[in-house]
């Protein structure tokens, strides 16, 4: 997850996107004279925080550095996807106070009264947010949701094992001559929405016909996938295991340091942009403390500790001003109106789209390979 043209399109771009849309990861720059480092500072209550966040998703020293801060300990917790997430919150077997899920899963909660609506008195540092990324479609009053990070979905490759001239739509994860080494994601959402944009529908289509349509797609591609895969994809791509997955730009840049053969591209159907955002829990027993993490996390200092660490978009202002000029010149991190043009937002689905995903995930999932 820059004060060029560029960033300023990009960010106009993103406005329209996220508004319009039906409901979608060292070094401290606070030094005493950021607003956002002083009210991270003067959080001091004790107690505890229980949180609830992807996996490889955070510079665990900024945990570290809150406890000193604030003598709130943390207890700290992983998921793979929102839907995972999703299920074990819905399900009673979580006692969670933030949780960071995605915007279209941030819909949903809403939709369900599975969050608590923020007191900004205690997170002062909201201030720092990119007004780009406030009253977005699926929280539109900014009552229940503070940007974490943000990104683009695509494709990664390896420049070893792939042609350059097979690369640049969503077919090349339906190219039989990379057959058993191509990698797709292990939820629902992602997975089917590849598939529709390579029909060319919207991720946010309700059309039953539609959704078949590209489930029966992913019956034809499961022949030649290797395996579906959450965070299990850097390990395969990081060391030559695959070459090919659809995956986060941010989680792209981690994979890249260890293995320069990946490489990224923005299929011409188009992509998933989309915003990871912190709430809390429906009747979260930490409530002050939670809100005095969510603060923390938009300080200039932890902010900056974890987009260096995970290389995901920033929301917030400061730490852009702070990032190298190569980071924030990345049209891919901070995206120039050519790929905004492409990228579509998750948006909340009905319920009975959700059913159908539901089913038509199984059905994929059960269907034999022969």
């Amino acid at each position: 997850m820059k004060k060029t043209l560029a960033l300023m399109l990009s960010l106009m771009m993103l406005i329209g996107l996220l508004s319009g849309c039906v409901s979608t990861r060292d070094e401290s720059t606070s030094d005493g004279d950021s607003t956002s480092g002083d009210s991270s500072a003067q959080q001091t209550s004790g107690g505890v925080v229980n949180v609830y966040n992807w996996g490889e998703y955070i510079d665990e020293s900024v945990l570290e550095d809150f406890e000193e801060a604030t003598g709130i300990t943390v207890n700290y917790q992983m998921y793979d996807s929102n839907e995972t997430m999703y299920a074990k919150i819905a399900g009673g077997g979580a006692d969670y106070d933030v949780v960071i899920p995605s915007d279209y899963m941030i819909a949903r909660m809403i939709e369900e009264d599975m969050l608590e609506p923020l007191n900004f008195d205690n997170i002062p540092n909201f201030a720092d947010i990119d007004p780009a990324l406030l009253n977005p479609a699926y929280d539109p009053e900014n009552l229940y949701s503070v940007p974490y990070m943000w990104g683009l979905m695509g494709v990664i490759y390896n420049t070893t094992m792939v042609d350059e001239a097979d690369i640049g739509s969503w077919d090349l994860m339906w190219n039989e001559k990379y057959a058993g080494d191509i990698l797709t994601y292990d939820n629902s959402r992602d997975a089917i929405g590849i598939a529709l944009k390579l029909l060319g529908y919207s991720y946010n289509t309700t059309d039953e016909a539609q959704i078949k349509e590209a489930v029966d797609l992913l019956i034809e591609q499961k022949p030649l996938i290797q395996a579906y895969v959450m965070d299990q994809i850097f390990d395969k791509m990081q060391g030559g295991n695959a070459a090919i997955g659809s995956y986060y730009y941010g989680d792209f840049l981690t994979m890249q340091e260890v293995n320069p053969d990946l490489a990224f591209y923005i299929p011409e159907e188009g992509a998933n942009i989309y915003v990871d955002a912190m709430c809390i829990l429906k009747d979260a027993k930490n409530k002050e403390n939670a809100e005095a993490f969510i603060n923390y996390m938009c300080s200039t200092e932890a902010g900056l500790k974890n987009c260096e660490a995970i290389c995901y978009s920033t929301p917030l202002m400061s730490v852009r001003e702070e990032l190298d000029p190569e980071v924030s010149g990345d049209i891919y991190a901070y995206p120039d109106e050519s790929v905004m043009a492409k990228c579509e937002s998750y948006a909340g689905l009905p319920q009975e789209t959700l059913d159908l995903y539901d089913s038509e995930w199984t059905r994929l999932k059960s269907t034999s390979v022969d």
